[in-house]
């Protein structure tokens, strides 16, 4: 079982469900993510400030899974803005994962007060002129930063992966995305350490399709048209999370589910919120 692939603004795809890799480090990590390659996840994100950049090559290798067939995301540190560091960064993930080309990188966080995320921009431009990087894309970007890139680079980046769950359905930003075709990647799909997956709507919706919570909200994201990205280490679990692809939720039942929104779960306002 494989996900379907989703059309990105510059030719390239990418499979409409990835793994998620935070915390996915060293022999243990090396061996989930295996399991999940041989499970038929083709798509694996990690990050610089992951530190498993190394086990994620790895795993690759080890799965005997062709390097073509699997979309590997990294991104850009704040440490790492500006446009000659940024170049350095792409190098160095590239080192670190052992791959010839990355197929998805972001910038990790906008970092508003050091105001180098244009800079870095125009680097992953240059990248992927290059052919270090196929698709080029950012991370916790708002609707300002997004249009700030795009105004002074022209160039629209394919991904902006965003905090996205049914507590924050995040539709303004979502409709933009769509109108300037921005595919949406979910982080913390699953709003995890919350009560999410047992919201009365939630399992009610679950019971009658005979699947779980955890694939209810998943094919929400789907059906949402964004790419969400869970992760497990746990291979039960990994496959449940691949298989939310044989249903259709039914509107009302999207409607249902986007209705819970709150906002915002943890610290990650990216007009505020820094990482370096």
């Amino acid at each position: 079982m494989t996900a379907p692939l989703r059309s990105l603004n510059d030719g390239n795809s990418l499979p409409q469900l990835g793994l998620g890799t935070y915390q996915l480090n060293d022999g243990a990590g090396v061996a989930a993510m295996v399991g999940a390659l041989e499970s038929g996840y083709r798509l694996l994100d990690s990050a610089v400030n992951y530190g498993n950049e190394e086990a994620v090559g790895e795993a690759l290798r080890r799965s005997g899974v062709d390097r073509s067939d699997v979309s590997v995301t990294t991104k850009v540190p704040g440490r790492d803005h500006g446009f000659d560091e940024t170049l350095a960064s792409i190098s160095g993930s590239l080192d670190r994962l052992g791959l010839d080309w990355v197929d998805l990188h972001l910038i990790h966080w906008p970092n508003p007060s050091v105001d180098r995320y244009v800079d870095a921009w125009r680097a992953m431009i240059k990248a992927r002129e290059h052919g270090m990087v196929r698709s080029i894309g950012v991370s916790n970007f708002t609707i300002a930063h997004l249009e700030r890139l795009i105004d002074e680079t022209g160039v629209v980046p394919a991904v902006n992966q965003v905090e996205l769950h049914p507590y924050f359905p995040q539709g303004d930003q979502r409709a933009f995305h769509a109108e300037h075709g921005i595919a949406t990647e979910s982080w913390s799909p699953l709003a995890r350490r919350t009560e999410l997956l047992a919201e009365p709507v939630i399992t009610e919706i679950a019971d009658g399709h005979g699947r779980t919570p955890t694939q209810v909200v998943l094919r929400w994201h789907v059906q949402l048209g964004s790419i969400p990205i869970p992760k497990s280490a746990d291979a039960t679990r990994q496959r449940e999370n691949l298989d939310v692809f044989g249903f259709t939720l039914a509107p009302d039942e999207v409607e249902a589910i986007s209705g819970l929104e709150r906002g915002r779960l943890w610290d990650g306002d990216p007009d505020t919120h820094e990482e370096m």
